[in-house]
């Protein structure tokens, strides 16, 4: 690099056309490319080593601008401060408090974004959404998320709507409520790990909010969902079978597999091994997240054939069909379905469809002696803690076949011989 000459005017700068370095006075550089473009470089000395600092280029940043920031990096320099490190630092600064204009709105939806593909139930987003529409976004949507304190939280817990009866929402509806705030919590979390804020999370409830709000397990018992008292399974299915519709088929293949909803309208033929007589249930169409096989008693391979779609020309069988639709083949039955059922039958205010499974569960417990595990197993729950269930690899499949065989035979009968004093214990299978 040519040694440093004298300051040269505007008009002088402006003459520089040779390649290469042309020093302009005081540690301000101008370079000069064979492309005939031109930037602005302060040079300076720091603990024995040269840098070099870009300013802009010309004649986008003037001389007299360039010559500005020049003496603030002398200044900076006669300080003992590293005029590049500042500017990096000053930089970070920036982003950072443009990052913390984001606000709650904006981060939640980016939450929701980059969480929903990994969320085993598809309607997992639509009800972030939903939720967080009614109860926060009123509330908290458009402030920035580096302003929401706990005083914002509480607002939200605590406030008021129609249909509460002049309750606060955490009182109200404790469930709800505490859905909501545990949402609040992972989208400020994700916003802390993201920078766009800082500090503890106003959201957490232990050793935090516990301390400012009721337990709400102490606010409201919970609901569990109505069922059938099981002797009356019999004379249930027997009125369900004179009703008409694709609905009837599913919900008697519903209380002899004791599935839940979501697992009997999801069900496509490739699930089914009829020779066999099981039913593999994905993994990502379970609760539990693991593989569930369950095995299928006389009736229900029954009622699958009743349903078997017709063959292709080339005589196979369609496997991705779903086995319950409505109007439409490609989209299952709606659970208004089953519900407009139980409506036809007079008992949909005092039974729910998910109730069968604590029916099933029920007479599992007091008209068997099939073990507890294998009870559990039927209804795909995850039993006992975590080294429990390390340890358990089987899936008490041949016990739970003679499980749900004896189940079928039991809702096959009036509910009159399965009452009283008439009902004789099975003998311990399991």
């Amino acid at each position: 690099m040519p040694r440093q000459s004298k300051k040269l005017s505007a008009l002088a700068v402006e003459k520089i056309k040779e390649v290469g370095w042309h020093s302009v006075g005081e540690g301000l550089w101008l370079q000069v490319k064979e492309s005939e473009s031109r930037s602005w470089l302060f040079r300076y000395m720091q603990n024995g080593k040269a840098h070099g600092m870009g300013l802009g280029t010309y004649p986008a940043i003037p001389l007299a601008k360039a010559r500005e920031e020049a003496a603030k990096c002398r200044t900076l320099l006669s300080e003992g401060k590293d005029p590049i490190a500042v500017r990096k630092n000053d930089r970070k600064e920036e982003r950072l408090d443009a990052a913390r204009a984001q606000t709650f709105k904006q981060c939640a939806e980016a939450y929701i974004e980059s969480h929903k593909e990994g969320w085993r139930n598809p309607k997992s987003a639509s009800q972030w959404e939903a939720s967080l529409k009614v109860y926060v976004y009123p509330i908290l949507g458009d402030l920035p998320i580096q302003s929401i304190d706990v005083t914002l939280v509480l607002k939200v817990l605590e406030q008021k709507k129609t249909g509460f009866k002049n309750a606060r929402f955490w009182n109200a509806r404790p469930e709800t409520a505490n859905r909501v705030r545990n949402r609040i919590e992972n989208i400020l979390d994700w916003a802390t790990a993201r920078e766009y804020r800082r500090g503890e999370n106003p959201a957490r409830w232990r050793g935090h909010l516990e301390n400012l709000l009721p337990n709400r397990n102490k606010l409201a018992r919970v609901s569990h969902h109505a069922a059938l008292p099981y002797d009356q399974i019999g004379d249930f299915l027997q009125k369900l079978k004179k009703l008409d519709g694709i609905g009837v088929g599913a919900f008697e293949l519903l209380i002899l597999t004791a599935s839940r909803t979501s697992e009997i309208l999801g069900a496509r033929w490739s699930e089914f091994d009829l020779e066999k007589w099981i039913w593999t249930i994905p993994a990502n169409r379970i609760k539990a997240g693991r593989e569930h096989r369950v095995p299928l008693s006389a009736r229900a391979v029954q009622i699958l054939k009743s349903r078997k779609p017709p063959k292709k020309k080339t005589g196979e069988i369609e496997g991705d069909n779903l086995v319950f639709y409505g109007r439409n083949e490609n989209k299952p039955l709606s659970k208004m379905g089953l519900l407009s059922l139980l409506n036809c039958m007079g008992c949909r205010k005092t039974v729910t469809v998910h109730g069968f499974r604590s029916s099933f569960r029920n007479w599992c417990a007091e008209q068997t002696a099939f073990s507890r595990e294998v009870a559990e197993a039927a209804l795909a729950h995850v039993s006992g803690d975590k080294v429990e269930q390390a340890y358990m690899r089987s899936d008490l499949f041949d016990k739970r076949r003679r499980l749900m065989d004896a189940w079928a035979d039991y809702c096959a009968k009036p509910s009159a011989k399965n009452a009283g004093g008439n009902v004789s214990k099975l003998a311990r299978r399991g």
